[in-house]
């Protein structure tokens, strides 16, 4: 799992300097991400929003939502967003990174009881 997210990172981090910038793909910035959260003991499913710059509770746990962005060119496209999410009995994240709608497993939330993923953004 470690070199999992590991490998992510790198291939997240390596994107901007993989493409020339006249070849980089516009982004606009939305106020709200929409996540779906998943309780694997219960089984239930629940669709939340967070606003950006801020966040939400969802059962035990934190989710903060620095920042969500879809191209611009194709708003019902790939969103992706920058999280944080932490359990509240704990200090350190369980969660932290981009996380894209498309690919949730590329950068997956590690909790033992929940999973969190992004499915869209939005402007309301």
């Amino acid at each position: 799992m470690i070199l999992a997210r590991l490998l992510a990172a790198a291939v997240l981090a390596a994107l901007p300097l993989a493409l020339p910038a006249q070849e980089r793909v516009p982004v606009e910035t939305e106020r709200f991400a929409i996540l779906r959260g998943l309780d694997r003991l219960s089984g239930e499913l629940t669709e939340f929003q967070v606003q950006a710059g801020g966040s939400a509770v969802y059962r035990d746990l934190v989710v903060t939502v620095a920042e969500c962005r879809v191209p611009a060119d194709n708003p019902s496209g790939d969103a992706y967003a920058y999280m944080t999410i932490r359990d509240r009995r704990s200090s350190d994240p369980n969660f932290e990174g981009w996380m894209v709608a498309s690919s949730p497993a590329l950068n997956a939330l590690d909790h033992m009881r929940y999973d969190v993923w992004l499915i869209r953004c939005s402007n309301s």
